[in-house]
């Protein structure tokens, strides 16, 4: 199972129930005219709103004209992209999680970006109520350094290198300390992708708070696991 999500932060007031308002009864149609004239409808909306004590889950669903060729002519179809989304509270501050839709339904139009941008102006009007956040290097790099044996991969950006734009390290590679030390020297950690031995998955993080889940496990402890573990590290 590979599971992509991103996380934003909130970084207007946030009130729970009042959110939940907002998002129940949003829904938005328009009218699209095929080739040959037909007129179909398109929904965005939000499907399966749920409240917890500190947390809100739902669907952020969309619909989209998807065009391809049979036998020479243009077909034209609807189709519906969602992404699962969920807004967790860490400390004082409120972040949002949103799941990229699944590879397996072609070309991905409902984006991480899209959907965090589209919740902001539907809750705050304004797109700058949820924003992007980052992991610090030196914090991938902590993360590292505490169990070399857990990690599976790392790479590097912002390299000094001339022509060289990213390094990486994988394998038996990364307890090479002379070899990691070096790239570390030229570089910054973009990417580590690494085990979480007490909870039994492998998953991968960027500094841009980019998670993807590369083991079997479900959604809901890939996103406990975002929420206990992974909002600590943001600053």
């Amino acid at each position: 199972m590979v599971l992509p999500a991103k996380i934003f932060e909130i970084r207007e007031k946030v009130d729970l129930g009042l959110i939940v308002s907002k998002l129940k009864h949003f829904r938005e149609e328009e009218i699209y005219r095929t080739e040959n004239g037909e007129a179909i409808t398109l929904t965005t909306e939000i499907l399966d709103l749920e409240l917890g004590d500190d947390s809100i889950s739902g669907v952020f669903s969309k619909d989209f004209i998807r065009q391809r060729f049979y036998k020479r002519e243009l077909i034209e179809a609807p189709t519906t992209e969602e992404s699962h989304f969920w807004i967790r509270q860490h400390s004082d501050r409120f972040f949002l999680i949103v799941s990229a839709p699944s590879v397996a339904r072609g070309v991905k139009k409902l984006l991480t970006n899209f959907v965090a941008n589209r919740l902001s102006r539907i809750l705050f009007i304004i797109r700058q109520g949820i924003a992007e956040i980052n992991i610090p290097h030196s914090t991938l790099q902590e993360l590292h350094e505490s169990n070399p044996m857990a990690t599976k991969l790392i790479w590097f950006d912002d390299v000094d290198i001339p022509g060289v734009e990213k390094l990486c390290l994988a394998g038996s590679d990364l307890v090479d300390t002379t070899l990691y030390q070096e790239y570390l020297n030229h570089g910054k950690i973009w990417y580590v992708v690494f085990e979480v031995q007490r909870r039994g998955m492998v998953v991968g993080i960027t500094r841009n708070c980019v998670v993807t889940l590369f083991s079997k496990s479900s959604t809901e402890d890939f996103i406990n696991f975002i929420s206990e573990d992974l909002l600590a590290l943001i600053e």
